[in-house]
């Protein structure tokens, strides 16, 4: 018998993996100009979600501003998120004729703090009248703690 009363046969294996991997991803466009028109923001949505589930990822959370896009998915374990985010970029700069910039930027999000980002995330809009998206950016950067080439 293991100390506390538990069998070692009753604590060796689990019969299943649990993940919980969540990503908060931020895309801009070309050279940060204002391209994504709200009439066509749905359509953009819509897409965007689907090329997520089709890369096996699960869409929490879709906005953006005219120029970038927030995201909040779930990964599984068996798609990078190199991988997800050449593909979602790739799969939407078609979408957006080839508008989607080369980086973005990518911040783990704890099951606690989902509900905010999904908050976050669908507040871009009046976020924005206040804060630009590099000053965005920056901040986000600076709390997560990432260094980053000023220029």
């Amino acid at each position: 018998m293991h100390p506390g009363g538990v069998s070692a046969r009753q604590i060796t294996l689990m019969p299943s993996t649990y993940l919980s991997l969540h990503f908060h991803l931020v895309f801009s466009t070309k050279d940060r100009i204002p391209r994504v028109e709200t009439s066509r923001r749905v359509r953009l949505y819509e897409y965007l979600g689907g090329t997520l589930r089709g890369l096996g990822a699960f869409p929490e959370g879709i906005n953006r501003v005219a120029d970038h896009v927030h995201i909040l998915a779930g990964l599984k374990a068996t798609i990078t998120l190199a991988d997800l985010m050449r593909e979602l970029k790739k799969a939407s700069s078609s979408w957006i004729h080839n508008e989607i910039r080369e980086g973005y930027a990518a911040f783990t999000v704890s099951a606690t703090a989902r509900d905010a980002v999904k908050k976050y995330i669908a507040n871009q809009e009046e976020h924005h009248r206040t804060k630009s998206f590099r000053e965005e950016l920056i901040e986000m950067l600076h709390k997560a703690q990432v260094q980053y080439d000023p220029k």
